[in-house]
């Protein structure tokens, strides 16, 4: 099972958690720094620290106008899935629970790539992509709601139809798309960061969802025991996990809007940082967050740089290092099952 917030194994001692947290703040200002050193025009160390401490360098427009923006865009992106990944996990208990995994990014994709084909600006396709992703979260939530009790495993099997149902839909509109659209349309679905800013909005709704989930932190540690349990404790299951769930779908649509469907960044990281802060909510949130922004930061800076000048959408990026880690942790989770 996914979820063990009672097991002393995998918890860290106070106060490493606190050090641990910090060491993520610090790669996070890293790799943001890194993003703006590295590209396809290439900055000595010299002329990139004057280029940040003179507006007027000739370097200047490169690396506030160009590789900032980016790299805070690509930050907050990877904040949001892993933040998602984490409450996902914890509402639907299942270790491959991810932020795309109930049709919100069909959604967005269906509504993008709607306005790709009607010629709308580009401008416009993250506020079409985000209306999308919240038509989805309506439908599933409408869906899979019911009359009966809460049931997680109706809302996992109302999220992989309705997201069926999307892909359906988005292979027709590639398949009716013209060519001049068809590569834009392609690089969108696989996640692509080339155009993206951060806009004020979204850092402000990831700020808000990050102080109401740390609110509810210790609630998700009980959530996670499994329905019966949290209500025997007192918690109201129903109105937790709706809460739970409209944080993740809001998260997730507004990744979505500015950059695309980005795979392996809600399913990887949360993974990756149990192993070493334990299942305790009030740390693992904070530390998957920082270190989600830090991982599409590194992503999108190798995916800009590898062929340079020529740039991969930072999509594949993460799948080609998220397929072996995640392999990775499954055989590791085989040997300690078997040791034991």
């Amino acid at each position: 099972m996914l979820i063990n917030p009672g097991s002393k194994s995998n918890t860290m001692p106070l106060p490493a958690p606190r050090f641990f947290l910090f060491g993520l703040l610090l790669l996070s200002l890293a790799s943001i720094l890194l993003a703006t050193l590295f590209g396809s025009v290439s900055l000595q160390p010299s002329a990139w620290w004057s280029a940040l401490t003179d507006p007027n360098h000739p370097a200047a427009d490169v690396v506030w106008r160009l590789r900032l923006p980016r790299a805070l865009a690509a930050w907050t992106v990877g904040a949001m899935l892993a933040m998602s990944g984490c409450l996902m996990q914890v509402l639907l208990r299942n270790p491959l629970a991810d932020p795309y995994i109930l049709g919100v990014s069909g959604g967005a994709a269906c509504a993008a790539l709607l306005g790709m084909l009607a010629g709308v600006a580009a401008a416009l396709l993250p506020v079409l992509s985000l209306l999308g992703a919240l038509a989805a979260v309506l439908l599933v939530f409408g869906l899979a709601r019911g009359a009966g009790p809460w049931s997680g495993t109706r809302l996992l099997l109302t999220g992989v139809v309705t997201a069926a149902g999307w892909g359906a839909l988005i292979s027709l509109m590639l398949a009716m798309g013209n060519d001049g659209s068809l590569r834009g349309m392609l690089f969108w679905l696989m996640g692509d960061l080339s155009y993206s800013r951060l806009p004020a909005w979204a850092a402000l709704a990831l700020l808000l969802c990050f102080c109401v989930v740390l609110v509810f932190s210790r609630s998700l540690n009980v959530l996670a025991m499994g329905e019966t349990t949290a209500r025997l404790l007192g918690e109201s299951t129903r109105r937790l996990s709706w809460l739970t769930y409209l944080l993740a779908s809001v998260l997730t649509a507004a990744a979505v809007s500015i950059a695309g469907s980005i795979g392996f960044v809600g399913l990887i990281v949360p993974h990756l940082v149990r192993l070493v802060v334990g299942y305790d909510h009030r740390v693992l949130v904070p530390a998957a967050t920082l270190f989600g922004g830090s991982f599409l930061v590194l992503s999108d800076t190798l995916a800009r740089t590898i062929i340079a000048p020529r740039q991969l959408p930072v999509g594949v990026i993460t799948a080609l290092l998220g397929v072996p880690l995640f392999l990775l942790l499954l055989n590791r989770a085989r040997l300690r099952s078997v040791h034991d």
